[in-house]
């Protein structure tokens, strides 16, 4: 079973990209989770272009997503909202409308931030869009506040109780993932 993990920071140094590392060690045994990086080689989305040409980060995004069992997002949150590079990324995948490889396709949404919030706004409005396009979205948030000292050495989170919520989303994509292959 694979979960593809998408990171909506394009910064080299990301505390989500972080997050989806950390996301590796809570994965059950034969579970992994393949990290697709291509946020920054995606056009702006137009319904215009959507059809008439193919671009390979559209067709690579999308391959991706329906290769996929379920999807990880880990957010950061800018000017209380969802990243464009990212939502730009979910236009792009919710096409064609009503049979995009996201729709029902167990998702969830995790978030970290250097702030007190932890990206809270950020995920509850990319739930939201998930929701519109018809992912199975798993509504249990996962904020992780101060992340510029949230995470340890090896890569896992330092509060284990956040550890075990994230456990516990990825187990439930698991479970949904198998529920949908049934």
């Amino acid at each position: 079973m694979q979960i593809l993990g998408i990171s909506g920071s394009l910064r080299a140094g990301s505390h989500n990209r972080a997050l989806l590392a950390a996301a590796t060690a809570e994965l059950p045994t034969g579970i992994e989770l393949l990290e697709w990086r291509g946020l920054d080689t995606l056009p702006a989305y137009s319904e215009d272009g959507d059809g008439r040409f193919t671009v390979p980060s559209v067709l690579a995004l999308r391959r991706a997503l329906a290769e996929a069992d379920a999807v990880l997002i880990a957010t950061p949150e800018y000017n209380q909202s969802i990243p464009g590079a990212l939502k730009n990324a979910l236009d792009w995948a919710s096409r064609p409308y009503g049979r995009s490889a996201l729709r029902g396709k167990p998702v969830a949404v995790v978030g970290a931030s250097t702030g007190i919030f932890g990206a809270v706004w950020a995920q509850a409005k990319l739930q939201k869009v998930l929701s519109a396009i018809g992912a199975n979205v798993v509504e249990t948030e996962l904020p992780v506040a101060s992340a510029a000292t949230a995470f340890t050495t090896d890569g896992r989170l330092r509060d284990l109780s956040l550890a075990a919520v994230l456990g516990e989303i990825v187990a439930e994509l698991v479970r949904r993932s198998v529920a949908c292959a049934a």
